[in-house]
């Protein structure tokens, strides 16, 4: 098997690369420039840097050719608070850019595909009732990009669904998502954090499921990947453990927790700028309990678990 991963330079893509050479695999990566820094991929990976939005079809075409699958691990993700509006920029990275790819690599003779997903387009059909993909502009490009993952004809596409990844690139300077997360526990030993919690992954587990659906996943499937859901409070506190630290959590008032998305939303408005989510709207979401049972696509995938507290403590380790 030759995998070609767009975005196998960044968090998710390395750790799909490792679980593909694992299997003995070939893999190829495309990232952006300036390039990985030396030894962060074992030899024989071929590395090309470069923008999507630089590339001719011809070119990445003809990188793409020879490969049997490709993962898709780049885009935008709901960090992103571009100038608004947001909504087409997240268009063109998550679904357009994902489509073009996907035709290039079918038209080079690849056949099965898996792109990096996101678990609130999970939850968006799971409370269909909350219209997730109406209000936030990042999941309605989650859904798209789903839509257009199972459409291309000739390929096997599928699409994971990833919660919260906790783990580390070994790379120098960088820094998990999680940073100011593991900054502010740092402060006291007394947290005031919202109601809710999340299932919560591994950066390892990541990487196998995603080569476990190269290797056996169904076209047009989705798969939600788990490992353990945690509350906020059993979040935080095991991330402090990890940290050689003891902290006591408490749960914010739901009015609380309002109020600081609603001014999260006007800070962004006065700058300009708008998030991929609506953030008042979001507060309600972040205080719900976004579990998923590990166990189906587990069983479909055949991929293993691992120890959580060991991406923890990689997470906090990461943080200087």
């Amino acid at each position: 098997m030759r995998v070609f991963v767009v975005g196998g330079t960044g968090f998710l893509g390395w750790h799909t690369v490792r679980s593909c050479l694992a299997r003995g695999w070939k893999a190829t990566v495309l990232g952006l420039p300036p390039g990985p820094p030396k030894g962060l991929f074992a030899r024989g990976v071929r590395v090309f840097s470069g923008n999507l939005d630089d590339l001719s079809d011809v070119r990445l075409r003809s990188m793409l050719r020879g490969h049997d699958a490709l993962v898709f691990a780049a885009g935008m993700d709901e960090r992103s608070t571009p100038p608004r509006p947001v909504y087409p920029k997240l268009r063109k990275a998550n679904v357009d850019d994902l489509q073009r790819v996907l035709t290039l690599a079918r038209d080079a003779g690849g056949t099965r595909a898996v792109v990096v997903g996101s678990y609130f387009a999970h939850f968006a059909r799971r409370w269909s009732e909350l219209q997730l993909g109406s209000h936030h502009p990042y999941i309605r490009s989650r859904l798209e990009q789903e839509r257009v993952a199972r459409a291309v004809p000739g390929m096997a596409g599928m699409v994971v669904q990833l919660p919260y990844v906790f783990g580390a690139l070994p790379v120098e300077g960088w820094q998990p998502l999680w940073a100011p997360l593991v900054r502010y526990l740092r402060q006291s030993d007394r947290l005031y954090y919202p109601d809710g919690g999340s299932a919560c992954i591994s950066a390892t587990v990541a990487g196998e499921a995603i080569a476990a659906a190269i290797e056996r996943g169904k076209a047009g499937r989705r798969y939600p990947i788990g490992q353990e859901n945690l509350d906020w409070t059993q979040l935080l506190t095991r991330l402090a453990l990890a940290d050689g630290r003891q902290v006591r959590v408490h749960t914010l008032p739901a009015r609380l927790t309002r109020f600081g998305f609603q001014a999260g939303h006007w800070w962004n408005r006065l700058q300009g700028k708008e998030s991929g989510l609506d953030l008042p709207r979001f507060a309600e979401l972040q205080m719900e309990r976004l579990f998923i049972d590990p166990a189906p696509s587990q069983r479909a995938l055949g991929y293993a678990l691992d120890d959580l507290d060991e991406a923890l403590r990689a997470t906090v380790a990461a943080v200087q």
